[in-house]
């Protein structure tokens, strides 16, 4: 036997017998060795899992959709459905209102939400209002002896703090990832309409969608939401949603069952390094005003195509037009956003007051008494043109018929329809209505009787 083996050998029994015969001591040297374990014993319980069923129509004969078919052939009108269940995970904010800060994703379009609490009880949950362009919902359970968790304000974060993913993943229960801050303010990547997320490479997996990413102090610091997973599997690539930016839209939420984006009425760009060079910039950090409507509060503020856009209510622009969007789309009606503007080699501080956005809205019951309960708008222009349903309240004549928000009314009564005037010219609000509707990526008939 050789030197090295030896050595080897006498290694690995060393081991077998640590851990066979002995536990690591409470202290080394007279310190006690560092652990997560008492903070995590506060913040685990404020975390939720969440599962979710839904009522999913089954896909059938294009022909069975047809009403008249169906009646030829006496085939009742009942569609086949299947039940699909999901998972996800739920932050505790207000233990006394009982409020759950989540995922739209994760109770998107669900029929019924039940949260589970580490303690083991299991309640039905409340859907209060969602979100979908910032993946932000807010469901409430009973507020019965729970625990919240305490909100960090992440404006402090940087890039290197330690911080803590707890969540649900793949259905297995309370999990605990560590990590660090990798990255602030990512935005870009084509995950939501509004992204200002913070980069972790905490393991974020399917299943830990909101849950929370706390600091060592078992603060809120953000809300885990997806992972860059190019070949399927976690690369340590983790984005969560700022615990600022998720509170103040669950604050609107919470208020008026929806966010209330107000409008600036400016269109800005990029900084190319074309771009600094002909505005002669000295940096590259901003974005620059290529267009501002008129009557616009932009142009009330007197801001001007060409101006330079660096900062937004003392937050400084560094990642260009998405950044902007984002700052502007956390502000409700009536607020007012400071704008820090270059205009040549002058700075400006210029103050607008977010105006009410130009998005035509037809209550349901205005349309049909079926269509009680929701809340009608048009598509937006990188969707199918249609009639949104934008809200649905789930006691109403709507939901009971089947709509949900996010669904695309494509026709009515056969006519394709593609704006509320449109629609408003082919429904009879006395007699049946026939709606093709556009639901993620299957369409169907649904006769409202």
């Amino acid at each position: 036997m050789t030197k090295t083996t030896k050595l080897l050998l006498i290694f690995t029994l060393g081991l077998t017998g640590l851990s066979a015969n002995a536990a690591l001591p409470p202290q080394v040297e007279g310190a006690p060795l560092p652990s997560l374990a008492p903070m995590l014993e506060q913040s685990m319980p404020a975390v939720v899992n969440i599962s979710t069923s839904t009522n999913v129509r089954i896909q059938e004969n294009p022909l069975m959709n047809d009403p008249v078919f169906r009646r030829f052939f006496n085939i009742p009108n009942n569609p086949r459905q299947q039940q699909k269940n999901s998972l996800g995970s739920g932050v505790i904010i207000d233990k006394d209102q009982g409020y759950v800060l989540t995922n739209n994703h994760v109770i998107d379009k669900a029929d019924k939400i039940t949260v589970t609490l580490s303690d083991g009880r299991q309640l039905n949950a409340k859907l209060l209002g969602t979100d979908p362009e910032a993946d932000v919902a807010v469901i409430q359970i009973p507020a019965d002896n729970l625990t919240a968790l305490k909100v960090a304000d992440s404006s402090q974060l940087k890039v290197g703090d330690f911080v803590v993913a707890i969540g649900n993943p793949f259905g297995l229960g309370q999990t605990v990832t560590s990590g660090i801050v990798s990255a602030l303010g990512r935005s870009g990547l084509g995950i939501e309409g509004y992204e200002d997320f913070i980069q972790t490479d905490a393991s974020i997996n399917p299943g830990n969608s909101g849950g929370a990413l706390v600091n060592l102090r078992g603060e809120f610091v953000g809300m885990n939401t997806a992972i860059l997973a190019p070949s399927g599997g976690n690369i340590g690539i983790g984005f969560a949603i700022p615990a600022n930016m998720a509170i103040r839209l669950m604050e609107s939420l919470v208020q008026h069952g929806e966010v209330r984006r107000g409008l600036l009425g400016v269109t800005t760009q990029d900084l190319t390094s074309e771009l600094v060079k002909a505005f002669n910039l000295k940096n590259q950090h901003g974005a620059v005003v290529s267009q501002v409507e008129a009557g616009s509060p932009a142009e009330k503020a007197g801001l001007e195509p060409g101006d330079i856009i660096v900062g937004v209510n003392g937050q400084e622009i560094k990642n260009g037009s998405s950044q902007i969007r984002t700052a502007i789309s956390l502000l409700q009606i009536g607020d007012t956003a400071t704008l820090e503007v270059m205009r040549g080699e002058e700075r400006k501080t210029l103050q607008a007051t977010i105006g009410k956005p130009k998005r035509p809205q037809l209550a349901g019951d205005k349309l049909h008494p079926l269509l009680s309960g929701a809340m009608l708008g048009v598509t937006p222009k990188d969707q199918v043109e249609g009639i949104l349903i934008e809200k649905v309240d789930q006691n109403s004549k709507a939901w009971k018929t089947g709509l949900r928000p996010g669904d695309i009314i494509v026709t009515a009564n056969r006519y394709r329809v593609r704006n509320l005037d449109e629609i408003k010219q082919v429904v009879n609000p006395n007699a049946p209505l026939l709606v093709n509707l556009q639901r993620g990526g299957e369409a169907f008939f649904v006769v409202l009787q």
